[in-house]
């Protein structure tokens, strides 16, 4: 399974560079690039998902007079699968001549697939002429990469999920909101744990809650097509097509609504107040400029109207109308689960007063911090809000408040996420608040599995043979196999440190709540508070002010001799940096001189 993951990996790096190495070699920009590159990646997964049921349906095909019926349309839309005709086939694309127009076949492509898929009609990019014909046939080439079929699963909505966060840094101007990073989603799925019913997400971007949400259900061994209805508003129309795809691209259908119609201050695109059994949104933070009485007439203001400016009659921050509109679709047992800027859990005035009201319903589940560098264009921390109303008794008049801004993990210098294990933590934690105590040992079971036993002490033991013996195999290589060595000697230790990061979540979790899992609050971490005491703190929902800080622990780092250390490295930077300087300046005369 490791190599599995190692492989995918590799593979979805390896095909974005190749990607965006043709689009640095041509005249396009990431926003002309995204849209076109994404399509195609949604017909290599079309024409998958084709060959695989064609290859089922012609298994058991009856035949007349010696010939085998050929399968029809009809046959692909009963399996949940697009019917593609033949000029639609990604193989078709990629045998054509060089002769023929390239770019104009692809277009036809697309109108074709449409022609099979209400849901796609006129969303699919028909701009391939603007591509050469060289630049588009390498991208056909790139994408049918045979390892895509042989790894199998949802390989491909995948890599289309790690396309679409490449180009979410590229893309997106200002805040990013057509692309929520996975792992933001993930807990937010994870504590609503849909099943079956009505999902509105009414800021849907690229629609990475209905895809999460889909999994989810189909993880559990239901069907998510049949088990929930999907329902979507999106104000720009580029990531409403982003989103329609995205969903294709998984297997899922949808009523998404975008343009003026679906802006969700104005408009309940699909009339879905009090009817909604889950609503997950990551909207846009702190939006002004909206108009007060437009709000007013649109509804869903069970709490009023947030704070609005006397001469302009407008609404200067509309935080609280999102955080009033994902409470007003809920059914009476539905949950909600959205991202909200931080800065929302302890806001004044009118917000207050509404936060209030809300926490008095009784249906504020549950609050967690999260801290910087979450989001892949902003660095700003976040709040993840949760509502029930249908919560058990004893959770009534009850929040969990957790404080999640010290536990993540760095990716990279500006980004941060929750990995799988990290996710699954913050889940176990949710579910002994709720009483739900077995699918906390299940957790603690599939620990046990995962690490086939080993303990801590071992992982680090295994970890430190496995690298001692890496560097005697690279030193003892012969020549001509040492990169082929080191590539096998580096994917072991690469296992060996991801087993020693499961064993480090586990010891995370059990050192906290055992291995049978009994709640009690952790300082720094989490808290039950009740609402007389959400009330004495003014009716904040901060998770900070109620789980207190941790003590910090001596991580037996020596700070003068580290602090010694880094000036040292630096005057060894500064030392090359005035070379490399001194050498770019001989050049820049050189070429003066010529």
């Amino acid at each position: 399974m490791a190599d599995n993951k190692i492989n995918i990996r590799k593979l979805e790096a390896d095909l974005w560079e190749s990607a965006d190495l043709l689009r640095a070699g041509s005249k396009l920009t990431s926003s002309q690039y995204c849209m076109p590159v994404l399509a195609l990646l949604f017909l290599r997964y079309a024409y998958s998902r084709f060959k695989m049921v064609e290859a089922e349906l012609l298994k058991n095909r009856p035949s007349r007079g010696g010939r085998v019926m050929p399968v029809e349309a009809s046959d692909f839309a009963a399996k949940s699968a697009l019917y593609l005709p033949r000029e639609a086939q990604f193989d078709y694309l990629v045998n054509l001549s060089d002769d023929q127009p390239l770019g104009e076949a692809v277009n036809h492509a697309m109108t074709l697939v449409e022609e099979q898929s209400e849901q796609l009609t006129g969303i699919l990019p028909k701009s391939y002429t603007m591509f050469s014909d060289e630049l588009l046939r390498e991208l056909l080439r790139i994408f049918n990469n045979k390892t895509l079929d042989e790894i199998g699963g949802d390989v491909i909505g995948r890599i289309y999920e790690y396309f679409l966060s490449k180009f979410a840094k590229a893309v997106a101007s200002d805040d990013g909101v057509f692309f929520t990073p996975k792992s933001l989603v993930k807990m937010l799925v994870n504590v609503l744990e849909p099943q079956q019913g009505v999902m509105l997400d009414p800021a849907c971007g690229s629609g990475g809650m209905f895809v999460q949400t889909g999994d989810f259900v189909n993880a559990g061994g239901m069907n998510a097509n049949t088990q929930m209805t999907f329902y979507g508003q999106e104000k720009v129309e580029y990531n409403a097509q982003l989103c329609l795809m995205n969903m294709a691209v998984h297997g899922l259908n949808g009523r998404i609504v975008s343009g003026d119609e679906a802006n969700s201050f104005y408009h309940d695109a699909h009339n879905l107040a009090g009817k909604c059994d889950y609503v997950m949104a990551n909207p846009p933070f702190n939006v002004d400029k909206v108009k007060a009485e437009s709000a007013s007439a649109a509804g869903r203001l069970p709490f009023g109207l947030p704070g609005v400016n006397a001469k302009t009659k407008e609404i200067g921050n509309a935080n609280y109308l999102w955080i009033s509109y994902f409470y007003a679709y809920l059914n009476d047992h539905g949950r909600a689960g959205f991202v909200m800027a931080s800065s929302a859990t302890d806001s004044a005035n009118k917000d207050r007063d509404i936060r209030e009201k809300l926490v008095l319903t009784g249906d504020v589940d549950v609050m967690v911090s999260v801290g910087n560098n979450f989001f892949y264009t902003l660095s700003l921390p976040c709040s993840l809000w949760f509502f029930d109303k249908a919560k058990r008794l004893e959770n009534k008049n009850r929040v969990l408040f957790i404080d999640a801004r010290n536990y993540y993990t760095v990716v990279d210098r500006t980004l941060n996420e929750w990995t799988e294990w990290q996710l699954k933590n913050l889940q176990a934690i949710v579910h002994l608040y709720r009483g739900e105590t077995e699918k906390y040992r299940q957790l603690v079971a599939e620990y046990h599995d995962a690490l086939d036993g080993r303990t801590l002490q071992q992982c680090e033991e295994e970890l430190v043979a496995i690298k001692q013996a890496a560097k005697d195999a690279v030193a003892n290589a012969v020549r001509k196999e040492k990169k082929q060595v080191e590539r096998e000697q580096n994917e072991r230790i690469a296992e060996a440190e991801a087993m020693l990061e499961t064993a480090r979540q586990r010891e995370w979790l059990t050192s906290k709540f055992g291995f049978d899992g009994e709640y009690q609050d952790v300082l720094g971490l989490c808290k039950i508070a009740t609402l007389s005491e959400i009330e004495e703190k003014n009716y904040s929902l901060t998770p900070g002010a109620y789980v207190g800080v941790a003590e910090v622990e001596d991580d037996g780092v020596d700070f003068h001799e580290r602090m010694n250390e880094i000036h040292s490295e630096l005057a060894s930077l500064n030392k090359e940096a005035n070379v490399l300087m001194s050498e770019i300046m001989k050049e820049w005369e050189n070429l003066n001189t010529k």
